[in-house]
Order: C-alpha cells, then sequence, then structure tokens
C-alpha cells in the first residue's frame, strides 16, 4: 500500500493519496485544494482514482473534491451528518455533487485486496469520520499528533471528540500510524502515552 502526503490549500491540510499498489486502485482523502498537483501526484503514480473520502466537511478538507469529481469517476464519500448539518460556510455542498456514498461506523470499502474501514469519530463535526486501512489510520481534524481536533465549530463538542478518541481510536494496535488532518504523523502508543488530552 503507497499514502502520499500532500499538504493542499490556502491551510495547507494533509491530503492523502492513498494506492494499492498491485491493482493501482487509489483513494483520495480528505482534498482540500490544490486540485492540479492532486491530479499531478495521481498522475505520477498511474493511479485509478476510485474513491473520494472527506473525514469532515469542511473547506480545508474538502475544497477541491468538485474539481475532482469532474476529471474522476470515483466515489465521494462523507459520513450524513456532515453533509447535512455543517455551518454554512463549511457546508459539503458548496463543493461538490452531491456524495454517493454515505459513510457510517463498519462500513468496509475495497482498494484492490486492501480493505478500508469507516470509524465513526465524531467531535470535531457531528459526521467526522476515521479510515483504518493495512495499520494505518487517518484521522483528520480527531486526532493529531500531540493534540486533537478544535471543538468550537458548529457540531463540536469536547466530550465526543473524547470518547470517539479513547472508545474508536485508542483500541487500534500499539503500532498503528496516525495520518492526521494536520501535521505531523504519529503512532496510536505515541498518543496513547503522551498526549495531554487523553
Amino acid at each position: 500500500m503507497k499514502v502520499k502526503r500532500i499538504p493542499a490549500g490556502i491551510y495547507a491540510a494533509n491530503c492523502y493519496i492513498l494506492m494499492d499498489e498491485e491493482s493501482k486502485e487509489t483513494a483520495i482523502i480528505d482534498p482540500g485544494g490544490d486540485a492540479e498537483d492532486l491530479k499531478d501526484t495521481v498522475e505520477e503514480l498511474q493511479g485509478k482514482v476510485r474513491f473520494i473520502l472527506l473525514t469532515h466537511g469542511h473547506a480545508d478538507h474538502a475544497g477541491a473534491v468538485s474539481e475532482l469529481a469532474k476529471f474522476y469517476d470515483a466515489a465521494i464519500g462523507i459520513n450524513e451528518q456532515d453533509e447535512k448539518t455543517s455551518p454554512k460556510d463549511y457546508l459539503t455542498g458548496n463543493f461538490y455533487k452531491k456524495a454517493e456514498l454515505s459513510l457510517n461506523d463498519g462500513l468496509k470499502l475495497k482498494l484492490g485486496d486492501k480493505e478500508i474501514k469507516c470509524i465513526e469519530t465524531p467531535g470535531h463535526t457531528a459526521g467526522g469520520m476515521s479510515f483504518y486501512v493495512n495499520g494505518m489510520v487517518f484521522t483528520g481534524d480527531t486526532l493529531f499528533s500531540g493534540s486533537i481536533g478544535r471543538t468550537d465549530l458548529g457540531g463540536g463538542d469536547l466530550d465526543t471528540i473524547i470518547s470517539s478518541i479513547k472508545s474508536k481510536l485508542m483500541v487500534l494496535p500499539d503500532d498503528t500510524v496516525v495520518l492526521p488532518g494536520h501535521g505531523p504523523q504519529s503512532t496510536i502508543k505515541r498518543e496513547r502515552i503522551s498526549n495531554p488530552f487523553l
């Protein structure tokens, strides 16, 4: 499994290109901007984009979806809560056609011979999602290296995000690589031991 991180958009949010190396099937996770750069990266990897997946609906994670959706015949996925209840300034409908995939807890998506497990992790937004695959978890703005996502925007709640992290992410294997929406990667073990919010 190949993973390429690209800081995208004006806030340099982490976008991830996830590709099964044998089949070349590809998922783009949180394309927040710079669509041409993302397309160039996919082309360099010779990827076949099957999914465009959003951990949540904020503009810095969804800003390039509209352009990518016009270019690729790929299914767009987001949790229904974020599609329907995000504040207007972040409403994902401003950025792309209606999502074909309503992501929910336990949904499994095939990418080549690998499986992406969808995990509901609300708290930063009402419909926050994380994606677990091949010993990695893409956490969006739920869990960062040494920190957690802010909870003062619409749909955010501190108790909920802490509960999501403890009950859904901290139960993953210690060596799981945490790939967050901003900043450097970490591991579940490192966050369990040293994250001051936990």
